[in-house]
């Protein structure tokens, strides 16, 4: 990673956090390499195969939403 590289900050509830400790320890990665790989995985799926458009794009389904607690889970389906 460049010296320049951008962070990026997100909240997580215990449980969601607990999940991805868990996993990233059964690779033997850190928390961070494993979320920063699958986050780009699943990039690069999406980038390949772009959602269909008629399905709204992720911010419209997440608007009057706010408010709520969404799990990983649930934002990943939307």
């Amino acid at each position: 990673m460049s010296a320049t590289a951008d962070r990026l900050d997100l909240r997580l509830s215990v449980e969601d956090k607990n999940r991805l400790r868990r996993a990233a320890e059964l690779h033997g990665l850190p928390v961070a390499t494993f979320v920063r790989e699958a986050a780009l995985r699943e990039a690069e799926t999406t980038i390949a195969h772009p959602p269909k458009a008629q399905r709204g794009s992720l911010a419209a389904r997440l608007r009057g939403r706010a408010t709520a607690r969404l799990g990983t889970d649930e934002i990943m389906q939307l």
